[in-house]
């Protein structure tokens, strides 16, 4: 698997039943605290590599530092709290690379394992199938208050603790149930990876609003106005494969939200459907059914209907 899909990491066959899996994201700092960025990074890296149901091994660092104008005990920071959560996740740091930028940036290019057999992708969701959520949505309008110092302390706790969360309780949980169906929910939003997902695998999708889990605060601040400017692309290009019905501006921003370190969004057969919310829970990981995937009622209909 590589650039022709749409799916979360490349892939690339080692024997007939392993793999590797290799993926690379870095971004702008997204919090307050150094050393929770580096946290969010590091999750977020991994999480590509688990929503392929793969195991990260190893991990190259990419840096861009303004040392002229921020100490490098700050990246020292940064640097400290990623290595926290790759300790958690057995990933090691084999190396990486910095340079001067006028504005930081931090990230993580990561590599893993997958069998073949147990491989997670994105076009390989079956109608009927039913919609698994495993993280709360909303941490795009909560950063935008964040960095405007508009954020309660409470709500901004809320989703730094969700985004510093592995998704490895997930993805292990779902490859246990034989999930097969699977993308992590970032950059384009639940909307867009939904999207993704259905393209890939010819279906639609009825998603239930009521059902999408939210992070404290985040309807408040939809509310407020506090969106990023990725959470209105991602709006307006949802608006081309999305019937919304009545739903509300306010849940129709947090669905397109342009998350940080979101959840897996799995796609299961409903005769498994228990097994794997027997096996989220027993692990602690949040979750919520959210939807059905659908055969397309006509040529030309929307991927996605809410309701």
């Amino acid at each position: 698997m590589g650039i022709d899909g749409a799916d979360d990491a490349g892939v690339y066959r080692i024997t007939d039943d392993l793999a590797l899996v290799q993926t690379v994201d870095f971004f702008t700092p997204i919090v307050d605290d150094a050393r929770d960025w580096g946290r969010i990074s590091a999750a977020n890296a991994l999480s590509d590599v688990y929503a392929m149901g793969g195991t990260p091994l190893t991990t190259l660092q990419i840096i861009g530092w303004p040392r002229d104008r921020l100490p490098l005990d700050l990246l020292g920071d940064v640097i400290d709290g990623a290595l926290e959560i790759l300790a958690k996740a057995n990933c090691t740091v084999v190396g990486g690379h910095s340079i001067d930028d006028p504005e930081p940036k931090y990230g993580l290019a990561v590599t893993g394992l997958v069998r073949t057999d147990e491989l997670m992708t994105n076009a390989a969701a079956l109608e009927g199938d039913r919609l698994v959520l495993t993280k709360p949505i909303g941490t795009g309008v909560i950063s935008t208050a964040i960095k405007a110092g508009t954020c309660p302390a409470d709500v901004s706790s809320a989703a730094i603790a969700s985004m510093v969360e592995l998704n490895a309780a997930a993805s292990l949980a779902a490859g246990q149930t034989g999930v097969r169906a699977a993308t992590d929910v970032t950059g384009f939003g639940l909307l867009g990876h939904l999207a993704e997902m259905m393209r890939a695998s010819g279906l639609n999708a009825e998603l239930e609003a009521d059902a999408v889990p939210l992070l404290p605060g985040a309807m408040m601040l939809a509310e407020a106005g506090s969106v990023p400017g990725g959470t209105l692309r991602n709006l307006r290009a949802a608006t081309g494969f999305t019937e919304f019905g009545p739903l509300a501006p306010p849940m129709r921003t947090l669905l397109a939200d342009a998350q940080t370190s979101g959840g897996l969004l799995l796609s299961v057969p409903e005769t498994q459907l228990d097994r794997l919310v027997a096996g989220l829970t027993e692990s602690g990981q949040h979750h919520a059914v959210i939807g059905t995937v659908r055969e397309p009622v006509r040529e030309g209909s929307a991927l996605l209907t809410i309701r």
